[in-house]
């Protein structure tokens, strides 16, 4: 059974194109944490009805917590994806959360998929003693293993690296055979039909981890650059240093036809969106094809940049969404013509511009940060903070106040965006005091985490 209660031959769907059919989704989950808000109440897996027909529609309807204090569950990944769809015996079953700062990884049992449910707990102390890796960041799937981007050493220092896992939940070991090239790491895309997987960086964990520092750029303690991998090989085979134009490189996303060979990186901290592909003579390239101008604002020590922190590219592959969290909108391009994106869609939530403080009825805290679109494409749902201190430093309000969950309805056939009236969860109305929200996921299966074969 996929997460829509449908029958197939393994988790997920067989192609993009049978995904975008899917059942409306009825389910979100969520990482919440309480990690930087002073409330000594563990993080948790949020799980939000979304079911504009429930009556607990716009509500937490589960909340699966963590075994510790201070995790920073941050992304999220399955153990199984449609990458494996031929497989019967896969399932989609288990969803894993690592803590950013303590390492663990917590998997929690999804088949009751509103009330999630510890099934094991791998300790980031037993991963830093057999992999010397720590700060456990982006989950892909891959068959029947699960690999997981690594932002540092034992210690906090870069590069990091890859940890595999097996099904069973196991630490098989370290997953990559060469790192030369890499100063620092982040989120990665792959497609081994074309052999080949795309990572990126952020910067080391004792860096990023106590807040922002403007003298750490200048220091060279972020990354900028790309990197291209012979996937079998699992080894580097070209870096892109991109200089001032590339500054941290976050989220990589790669076309859903599995015949591609290409997709799209936002550079945060340059405030740019950039192609990658692999060549017909098999090399890798990359062209600027968005570029965010800054903005100037009083109190603020630089111009301002528009801070690219998520971006997505829809399951049919015409639109790239992505979220400007400093300036505060969220942007939607039509990139049919791959080399020349779009603008068709644009709409404003919180950030530093005060340009849309309240939104619903609620005074927005944070800005768009990270982002999911329903399968079908007609739906994005954006949530507002970043990372604790960086909430902390940015938009202290959140402090006290939490995070938000918007949706933004989006028009699949012309473009165009326009935030949803009727749609609002506030994670400052938790149980246990405000908390903030941050990475989503579909039950079954959502376009930042499916990859095709």
């Amino acid at each position: 059974m996929d997460g829509n209660g449908k029958e197939c031959c393994g988790p997920g769907y067989a192609s993009p194109a049978e995904a975008m059919q899917a059942p409306r989704e009825k389910l979100l989950y969520t990482v919440a944490l309480y990690t930087g808000t002073g409330i000594e109440a563990p993080d948790y897996l949020a799980t939000v009805d979304v079911d504009p027909d429930s009556d607990t529609y716009c509500q937490v309807v589960g909340r699966a917590e963590s075994t510790v204090i201070g995790d920073e569950f941050h992304h999220s990944g399955w153990n199984a994806c449609s990458s494996c769809h031929s497989d019967s015996s896969k399932s989609r079953k288990y969803i894993i959360l690592p803590g950013v700062r303590t390492s663990n990884l917590h998997i929690y049992d999804t088949s009751d998929e509103r009330a999630p449910v510890l099934h094991k707990v791998i300790s980031g102390d037993e991963i830093k003693e057999k992999t010397n890796l720590s700060a456990p960041h982006t989950v892909h799937c891959l068959g029947p293993d699960i690999i997981i981007s690594m932002l540092g050493d034992s210690d906090g220092n870069a590069p990091g690296g890859f940890l595999h896992i097996n099904e069973e939940f196991e630490i098989v070991g370290r997953w990559e055979n060469d790192i030369t090239g890499m100063n620092y790491n982040y989120d990665f895309w792959y497609q081994p039909r074309h052999n080949m997987m795309v990572s990126s960086e952020w910067a080391a964990p004792n860096t990023f981890m106590p807040g922002f520092d403007l003298d750490d750029v200048g220091a060279g303690k972020y990354g900028q650059s790309i990197h291209f991998w012979d996937f079998e090989g699992k080894k580097i085979v070209k870096s892109i240093d991109m200089g001032a134009e590339g500054m941290i490189p976050l989220e990589v996303r790669g076309l859903h036809d599995p015949a591609s060979n290409e997709g799209m990186f936002a550079a945060t901290l340059s405030s740019n969106v950039f192609r990658w592909w692999k060549t017909e003579d098999g090399d890798f390239e990359i062209e600027k094809v968005i570029d965010i101008p800054t903005v100037d604002v009083e109190g603020f020590p630089v111009p301002m940049p528009s801070l690219i922190t998520d971006i997505l590219i829809s399951m049919d592959d015409k639109y790239l969404y992505f979220a400007n969290w400093l300036h505060g909108d969220l942007r939607q391009y039509d990139i049919t013509d791959r080399a020349n994106p779009k603008l068709t869609g644009q709409v404003w939530l919180g950030g530093l511009l005060g340009k849309a403080p309240v939104v619903n009825g609620t005074e927005v805290q944070g800005a768009p940060q990270m982002i999911q679109l329903s399968l079908d494409g007609k739906r994005l749902y954006a949530t507002t903070s970043l990372f604790s201190t960086w909430d902390n430093q940015f938009y202290p309000g959140m402090k006290d106040k939490g995070a938000q969950m918007f949706m933004i309805d989006c028009d699949t056939e012309n473009g165009g965006m326009t935030i949803n009236p009727d749609f609002i969860v506030d994670f400052g109305n938790e149980p246990k005091g405000p908390s903030r929200c941050h990475e989503m996921r579909y039950p079954g299966g959502d376009v930042t985490s499916d990859i095709w074969m």
